[in-house]
Formats: structure tokens, C-alpha cells, sequence
């Protein structure tokens, strides 16, 4: 049986070193005129959800969306870590990053979900890559975090409860590929079953 959450499942963006010092300038820019002190998430309320081996429909305004790759923590008892699962963010893609808008990131099957909960491992030594049509095209390494998995956990603890069943995404490196209706998007990483969905058109 496929794994899919119980709980709520939140993103987190600006997680990744290179993603951060490429938007660096512009935190600083108005509004906000500085970098964000806590960790920015977003939620993928359940309409996104779509399991291992599903078809991810693009509507026909959305010509192209960006694959966002990623490894999540299933949280446990007691606010302990469950295990971790692989996790393809799709997005259209947009400008904005501190209030990331629902419209672009919870469009219905946005959130390609691994096919089963891999247990043990120390995050900070995962790493991924994203393969568009049997070709490799991303990859990202979770020792280049800009707050640790664990720091992660703490900081979000500091503001919100995450409950257990709840999933909370470590981030997605910089540089997403794009993808169109028509391709099969792979996500591999070494300790967990793979990650397939095939984009299509959605129906007239």
C-alpha cells in the first residue's frame, strides 16, 4: 500500500544555502527589507496530493511547472522523527517567496507523494536527483541546509505544534527544472524507493 500522510504537510522554502544566497538581494528589498528570521512554510492542503506511480494533470494556462525535489519528515509520537519520504513539489512557476501564493503551489495532484516511509538514516546525509525522461537533470545534497533537520524541527516548534502524522518538507534545491504534459518525472535517492509521476493534459 502506498504511503500518504495523515496529517498536514507543510514546505518549507529558503532552506537550501544556494537557493538563499541567490535571492539574497532581494530579501532586502521592500517590503520586508531583510532576510525572514523564522522558517517560511507553506501548506499542500490534500487536493495536491497524488500517490507514487499517478498521473499529475496540467491545466491548459499552466504550459509548464517546476519540479520541486525533496525529502520530508513524517512526524512521530511525541514530536519525534517516524521516517522520511520523498516528495515532488510541483509549482507554476512564480517570483514570490515570502508569502508563496496558494494559487501557483495547491493546484488539485501538485504534490507527488513516495511510494513508502523509509526509516532510520540521518537526513543530513541524503541526497536526490531529478530525472525528466530517463534524463538527470537536478540534484540536491541535504548536508547544503541552511538550518539542519533538526534546527528545522526546533525552529518551527518555536511558533506552531506539528502533530504526529503531520510531514514537513526539508526544502528544494536551487535551480527546479521545468517540466511539460508529456513527461515522466523521476526522483531517486539511495535508501528510498523511487518517486514516479507522468504529467498529462488535463481533460477538456
Amino acid at each position: 500500500m502506498s504511503f500518504l500522510p495523515t496529517g498536514t504537510v507543510y514546505g518549507v522554502l529558503l532552506n537550501f544555502r544556494a537557493e538563499a544566497e541567490a535571492l539574497a538581494p532581494q530579501m532586502h528589498a521592500p517590503p520586508y527589507k531583510a532576510p525572514p528570521k523564522a522558517p517560511v512554510l507553506y501548506v499542500k492542503t490534500a487536493n495536491t496530493w497524488t500517490p507514487g506511480g499517478g498521473a499529475i494533470a496540467l491545466p491548459a494556462e499552466v504550459p509548464e511547472v517546476e519540479i520541486g525535489a525533496t525529502i520530508a519528515m513524517v512526524i512521530g509520537e511525541a514530536g519525534a522523527v517516524a521516517g522520511h519520504v520523498l516528495m515532488n513539489d510541483l509549482s507554476v512557476p512564480h517570483a514570490s517567496f515570502f508569502r508563496p501564493p496558494v494559487r501557483y503551489k495547491c493546484l488539485d495532484g501538485f504534490l507527488g507523494i513516495g511510494p513508502a516511509l523509509r526509516t532510520g538514516g540521518d537526513a543530513e546525509g541524503f541526497a536526490l536527483e531529478v530525472r525528466i525522461n530517463g534524463e538527470r537533470r537536478h540534484a540536491a545534497d541535504f548536508s547544503q541546509l541552511v538550518r539542519s533537520p533538526a534546527q528545522l524541527l526546533a525552529d518551527v516548534g518555536e511558533f506552531m505544534t506539528l502533530r504526529p502524522g503531520d510531514v514537513l518538507m526539508l526544502g528544494c534545491n536551487a535551480g527546479r527544472p521545468l517540466a511539460r504534459a508529456g513527461d515522466r518525472i523521476e526522483i531517486v535517492a539511495p535508501g528510498f524507493e523511487t518517486l514516479s509521476n507522468t504529467l498529462v493534459a488535463e481533460a477538456a
